[in-house]
This record gives structure tokens, C-alpha cells and sequence, in this order.
């Protein structure tokens, strides 16, 4: 019982953090909670062997695993609403009104890159860290990390033009 006790304090106090992340990444809400759902039962189902010191990191892991297995899966998926969702950006956050247009530039960014970009600058990892959570070399994440602010830099004066911010 004591294990269901822990994963659930987990559960509670990493949720959000998780959903923020897979929206980062994949730029829809509904979709982030279906991907912080999906990353929260492969921890659950592994949490007898994870580390309770890093068992953040291995959450954020498995959920940038399940955004990119995603995109190599599903490389267009359609969903079919009566009306567009809306898009709210969350209380409390800074610069409310600068998020949709770099939240919209970052969708542009191809999911590899954007997943490097997320993980280096919204969780803050080093390249290292980012590195063995992508289970790659670390020269390529440096690399991917450039090309992804460059087609960033890029979407984001296409999104953000004279007068539209």
C-alpha cells in the first residue's frame, strides 16, 4: 500500500508539470493530457524500480518519448470537432500575450527539435541531461538544439508580424 501511497503524492504533485511539457511540445491541450496520462501509467507500472530521487526526470523522459513515438506513428492525425477547442493560456503566467504566438512558432519546429528545445530551455536540462533522456550523442543535441532556435527565430516573424503584437 505504501507504494500506491507514494506514486499517488507523485501523481498529484507532478501532473500539471507533466501536462505543461507535453503541451510545450505538441501544442494542443487535449493531446498533453492524453500523452501525461499515458507517461504517468508507463511510470506507474515501473515505479517499484524508479528512483524516488529522479524519478521527476525519468517522467519527463518518458513523456518526450511519447510525444516523439507519437509523431513517428501518427504523422497527421485529424481530429474531427464540432467546434475549435479553445485555447486559454494558463493563470498566473508571465507575458500571457506573448505565449500564442511563440506556442504557435514552436509547433513549427520539427517534434525532434522541438523536444531538444523544450527540455534545454523550459526544463532547463544541460546538454547532457538532454542527451540521455533522448538517447543520443550529445553533439547531437547541440546541433539540434541550433536548428531548432533557428526554424524557431524564423516561425516566430512569420507569426509575429508588424502590428500583429
Amino acid at each position: 500500500m505504501r507504494r500506491d501511497d507514494e506514486f499517488a503524492e507523485f501523481f498529484a504533485s507532478r501532473f500539471d508539470q507533466a501536462r505543461r511539457t507535453a503541451h510545450a511540445l505538441c501544442g494542443n491541450w487535449g493531446e498533453a493530457e492524453e500523452i501525461a496520462q499515458h507517461a504517468f501509467v508507463r511510470v506507474y507500472a515501473n515505479w517499484s524500480r524508479v528512483r524516488r530521487d529522479s524519478a521527476e526526470a525519468y517522467l519527463r523522459t518518458v513523456v518526450t518519448r511519447l510525444f516523439l513515438d507519437g509523431r513517428r506513428r501518427w504523422r497527421k492525425r485529424e481530429q474531427v470537432m464540432a467546434e475549435p477547442p479553445e485555447t486559454a493560456v494558463p493563470p498566473g503566467t508571465d507575458a500571457a500575450e506573448e505565449r500564442p504566438p511563440l506556442l504557435a512558432a514552436l509547433q513549427q519546429v520539427p517534434p525532434r527539435q522541438r523536444a531538444v528545445l523544450v527540455l534545454r530551455y523550459v526544463h532547463d536540462l544541460s546538454v547532457e541531461q538532454v542527451a540521455e533522456a533522448l538517447r543520443c550523442s550529445t553533439g547531437t543535441v547541440k546541433s539540434q538544439t541550433a536548428r531548432g532556435l533557428k526554424t524557431l527565430r524564423e516561425a516566430y516573424r512569420g507569426v509575429v508580424t508588424p502590428g500583429s503584437a
